[in-house]
């Protein structure tokens, strides 16, 4: 399967010094139909279905998919000190901006014209789920990235569902980021037993969290009746830079993104030639010594990609068009060329901010849109959590301006019993008059 090409606009403008040999998009059709069995089968037959679902997938016998207190506390306890401070260092970090943002959303009361009165409230999401990946380590980041917002945001209950097969300290994560309840369920039969409910597993109103390809399907057919925060793919970085990059730091950031998984998306854009070639060779000598190349190399080979942009506005369309999840900006004044651009999941401005940072700690939520997502939404943030739900009340003399309008639009469409609600109060006042 080949790339994706460049839109049109930049043909002849680009060139690529190392192509991708495969595109992200791959046919799911496989995939699709046997998570619709899933979400069907559990849906119909709730726990019994997870249980040999857990059996199937993750070799798990568990009688009892929620994680008791007392096992909350032995999770706890076993958590090495360091891991533990490390933790409550993010947890503390991403609950700061997390807050920080719940304290731009207002609510609102306007009068635009007399005795009209319009307005919304600020809602919690009644109960939302976090789904948190187990994976090939375990991501102390993830629990925290998807429960702390909706403790933020101010969610009756936040319910947590990780793989059985998670790593101890995942439950740790969970218990210290403030999950209401844990559950031992991993993949599609998380998602069908948040979306629908069984006997042990709650409904949840909405659901948050990565995961991998049929999570990220599971999450795509249960949407409708249960809310989700985004369909995400494989892991994606992609860095604008101009001959003031260094090919060593970049390599790195490069490489420490394709080790998340052989399909994770990797990138550089450039205007300089001598940097594009360095940074191949560059990634090339460092996955000589890389404990994880196994999977980064693959992850370059197949999906990694150096492109050559005759100027600056090629270079800003190019990344635009690839709208990559985390965009990394190595120029000589990054902060404004930041501002030119428009389409990423999260912007990193200058050689210092390395993705990294905001996958762990910084505070910045690292669940963020991938496979051009970015052209229309932005990442997960504590207003994922909430909603935005307008109201509206009438004056007397609010009456007498908007419902001989409404009368008449209402008749020009055919609809007599819009027509009649609207005639029925201005009558009324006319009356009393």
């Amino acid at each position: 399967m080949t790339r994706v090409p460049a839109p049109r606009a930049l043909e002849g403008k680009l060139e690529y010094i190392k192509s991708p040999v495969q595109d992200q998009h791959a046919d799911n059709s496989k995939v699709a139909g046997l998570v619709a069995g899933v979400l069907k089968d559990v849906r119909e037959r709730g726990d019994a279905a997870v249980r040999e679902y857990a059996s199937k997938f993750d070799n798990s016998d568990l009688e009892q998919f929620e994680v008791t207190p007392a096992e909350r506390q032995q999770a706890l306890d076993m958590l090495d000190p360091q891991t533990r401070a490390d933790t409550e260092f993010a947890i503390e970090n991403v609950r700061r901006f997390a807050e920080a943002q719940l304290s731009t959303i207002l609510p609102l009361e306007v009068e635009p014209m007399p005795g009209l009165h319009l307005g919304h409230r600020v809602i919690p999401i009644q109960r939302v789920g976090a789904y948190v990946p187990g994976g090939r380590f375990p991501l102390l980041s993830a629990p925290i990235m998807t429960i702390v917002p909706g403790k933020v945001a101010g969610c009756d209950e936040v319910v947590a569902c990780l793989p059985p097969n998670a790593h101890k300290a995942m439950v740790a994560g969970c218990h210290l980021s403030g999950a209401d309840r844990i559950f031992l369920i991993g993949g599609a039969q998380a998602i069908a037993a948040m979306a629908y409910g069984t006997e042990s597993v709650p409904q949840v109103d909405k659901i948050m969290g990565p995961g991998n390809a049929f999570v990220n399907e599971a999450k795509r057919q249960v949407f409708g009746p249960v809310g989700i925060d985004q369909l995400a793919g494989p892991s994606e970085i992609f860095i604008v830079a101009d001959a003031t990059g260094n090919p060593e730091l970049i390599a790195t950031d490069l490489l420490g993104q394709a080790e998340h998984d052989v399909r994770t998306r990797v990138g550089l854009i450039t205007t300089d030639r001598a940097l594009a070639q360095a940074t191949v060779a560059e990634v090339d000598r460092q996955l000589q010594t890389l404990a994880t190349a196994k999977v980064a190399a693959e992850s370059w080979a197949n999906y990694g990609e150096v492109v050559l942009c005759e100027d600056e506005a090629a270079m800003i369309a190019y990344s635009d068009y690839v709208a990559a999840e985390h965009l990394q900006v190595h120029t000589a004044d990054p902060h404004a060329f930041a501002k030119k651009l428009r389409n990423y999941g999260s912007l990193f401005i200058g050689e210092n901010a390395s993705v990294v940072y905001s996958d762990k700690n910084v505070g910045t939520n690292h669940t963020l849109p991938t496979m051009g997502a970015g052209k229309y939404t932005g990442g997960l943030w504590v207003g994922s959590y909430v909603k935005i739900a307008t109201y509206q009340w009438l004056e007397e003399s609010a009456i007498r301006a908007v419902a001989p309008p409404a009368i008449r639009q209402s008749g020009s469409e055919g609809l007599e019993g819009h027509q009649k609600a609207a005639a029925i109060r201005f009558d009324r006042l006319k009356a009393s008059a």
